[in-house]
């Protein structure tokens, strides 16, 4: 292992009307579908990016989204092509336009959809031509509810593909797959993702099995937000070496307790910058394998406390993997950015945590961080890449008036928020039986409504899973939308009174508001978005039951929410979210047929290529029947490719 270094680097990050006639086929014709399961990805060329010390570090609150210089614009136009017109054939295109079009080509050309349809083959050359051999070709898509940052942040040469196993075996093949890019005495991980319920086992591979498939490299497996934890043995004795404090590990490898958030700080405290930007760019090259091509951030927990000195957040021993300084954590992305070198988009809101704080006094002096935020910020600020969307996915805890104080504050964090004129979000999901904190949030947006005006912010609404038909329309009403939960397959059950475990996917698109799924990773689910798509047409849990009767809707229905949808709630419909003339070129290409294979095929759908911007970000090389770079394998993302 290598010295413990600081960690202080430098701070801060339409829904159309649907066509009643369903999906339309503009270019008729023989188109062969093919179902080609291939793993394996890519970034997009950067050679031309230069690998320069990061600027130095802003002072101490500040707030800062990387700009555009000489050196930003060129490395990113010459990712995409330089203006290079590629045409896209032969494949079914689903526009997820307003009439569900469905088209046979697309051209793009510096970064942008130029023309769909015959119009792309009747204009421009053919010189960059891609014949697709009639796949799946979909909008990429846009994750409304992530947890993104921490998969950037990840310890150790971290291995994202342990969410897509189905049992112990798959996992140990996507430990083994990663191990030959591992330096002698580095780590090798596995963290978040939910539970091993998703492996046919439902355990985590034992310390004998880790050392069969990685004998000569320490390995560390972490479930969810605080553990517990598993390593082999060259983990075992390390975590047993290290003090200050000490991790106690038992005989069989497992780590549990505070002794598994004890493991993950020792991990965190001997990261470099270095390794940083590496997990920032093993994160994209993930998000651009499962087709993501927009991450919508909600941030990481944050310490309640009333200071504003970024040095009080520093990783602590007790942190877990949902908590980290939320001053500094988005320090590697925004380095990688400002060099051109950031290929999936990020779009960030800030969570803020304080609750009422006793010792501050008065309502007028509780809230300090948001208060600073709102005045010393630009919400909508950013680039294409990197982008600050507003608050969320809290101004501050949620408090019922049963709790005077905590409501208080609470009710006074939505007032500021729209006294300042910034989107807000606030993550309720009600039960099956029990709407009422939703209807706090309503009815408490309609006076901010009343008194400040915030139809035109689109406030959004996450979680939602049980909002009512009425609330719906009210909250449409006030112009604004909501991103549903599509993790619940992985921990719910069948209820006994029969009624929908949740979220209520058809009353929300009979409701005709706008609105998103979302996965909700990368703790307590995975980051894989076919999950959640599966979960939204079929009801159907991990185990196979069926756990929200009633609720299912269509695919094309499902496949809109994660695109047109998303994007609407995350504020770009007007350049991401479809296939369209002067739309940034973010498609995705399938293995598979999203739209005819069966429901369990449906989970295992994977890109073979992903444009962002119109770049090739992921490639397995399927359509081509070649791979354009040198770097192009799952995860060669040491910088030492574009240095």
């Amino acid at each position: 292992m290598r010295a413990a270094v600081t960690v202080d680097t430098e701070w801060e990050h339409s829904m159309g009307k649907k066509s009643s006639q369903g999906p339309r086929n503009e270019d008729q014709g023989g188109i062969s579908r093919r179902g080609l399961l291939i793993g394996s990805g890519t970034a997009a060329a950067a050679a031309v990016l230069s690998g320069g010390p990061a600027a130095a570090a802003p002072g101490a609150g500040a707030i800062i989204v990387a700009g555009a210089g000489p050196a930003y614009t060129n490395a990113r136009a010459a990712r995409a092509g330089g203006g290079q017109d590629v045409l896209l054939v032969n494949g079914r295109i689903h526009t997820m336009d307003d009439a569900g079009t469905v088209v046979e080509a697309v051209r793009i050309a510096s970064g942008r959809i130029t023309a769909v349809g015959k119009e792309a083959q009747r204009s421009g050359n053919s010189s960059n031509r891609i014949d697709l051999g009639g796949r799946t070709v979909i909008p990429g898509l846009i994750e409304s509810h992530t947890h993104f940052v921490s998969l950037a942040n990840r310890p150790g040469y971290h291995v994202a593909e342990w969410e897509l196993a189905k049992d112990v075996a798959g996992v140990l093949a996507a430990l083994v797959a990663r191990r030959p890019e591992v330096p002698e005495g580095e780590f090798l991980t596995a963290m978040g993702a939910g539970t091993p319920r998703i492996f046919a086992e439902g355990r985590m591979p034992t310390l004998a099995e880790i050392d069969a498939a990685v004998p000569d490299r320490p390995v560390f497996l972490y479930q969810n937000f605080n553990g517990p934890a598993r390593v082999n043995t060259l983990g075992k004795q390390f975590f047993q070496s290290v003090t200050d404090p000490s991790v106690a590990v038992a005989d069989d490898g497992s780590i549990t307790g505070d002794a598994a958030n004890f493991a993950l700080y020792h991990l965190r405290i001997r990261q470099s910058e270095q390794d940083k930007r590496r997990s920032a760019l093993d994160a994209m090259a993930f998000s651009a394998k499962i087709g993501i091509t927009l991450n919508y951030d909600q941030v990481l927990f944050a310490t309640p406390n009333g200071t504003l000195d970024p040095s009080a957040y520093e990783t602590q021993p007790n942190d877990g993997l949902r908590k980290l300084n939320h001053y500094r954590m988005y320090d590697p992305y925004l380095s990688l950015n400002r060099e051109g070198a950031a290929y999936v988009r990020l779009w960030i809101n800030y969570l803020h945590q304080q609750g009422y704080i006793a010792a501050l006094g008065g309502l007028d002096k509780q809230l300090p961080e948001l208060r600073e935020r709102l005045k010393n910020a630009f919400p909508e600020f950013g680039d294409d890449m990197v982008h600050v969307r507003g608050i969320g996915e809290w101004a501050a805890p949620f408090a019922a008036p049963s709790n005077p104080n905590g409501y208080a504050v609470w009710l006074e964090a939505q007032r500021l928020v729209a006294e300042a004129g910034w989107h807000n979000e606030n993550a309720i999901p009600g039960t099956a039986t029990d709407q009422s904190q939703i209807e706090q949030v309503v009815s408490t947006w309609e006076s901010l409504d009343a008194e400040y005006g915030i139809q035109h912010l689109r406030w959004g609404l996450q979680h939602a899973d049980h909002a009512t038909s009425e609330q719906l329309a009210r909250l449409k009403a006030l112009g604004s939308g909501v991103s549903l939960s599509g993790f619940r397959w992985l921990s719910g059950t069948p209820r006994a009174d029969g009624l929908p475990f949740g979220p209520a996917f058809k009353r929300t698109q009979d409701s005709g508001i706008p609105f998103a799924i979302h996965e909700d990773g990368v703790h307590i689910a995975p980051h894989n978005p076919w999950f959640a798509l599966h979960y939204a047409t079929t009801g159907l849990n991990v185990l196979g039951q069926q756990i929200n009767p009633g609720q299912q809707i269509t695919r094309h229905e499902a496949l809109r929410a994660y695109t047109r949808g998303a994007a609407w709630f995350t504020g770009v419909d007007d350049r991401l979210g479809s296939i369209e003339a002067g739309k940034h070129a973010d498609l995705v290409v399938l293995d598979k047929d999203y739209f005819t294979v069966s429901e369990a095929e449906m989970r295992d759908i994977r890109p073979v290529m992903t444009f962002i911007d119109g770049s090739i970000v992921h490639d397995t090389g399927v359509v081509r029947g070649r791979r354009d770079w040198q770097h192009d394998s799952d995860h060669v993302f040491d910088e030492t490719w574009w240095q």
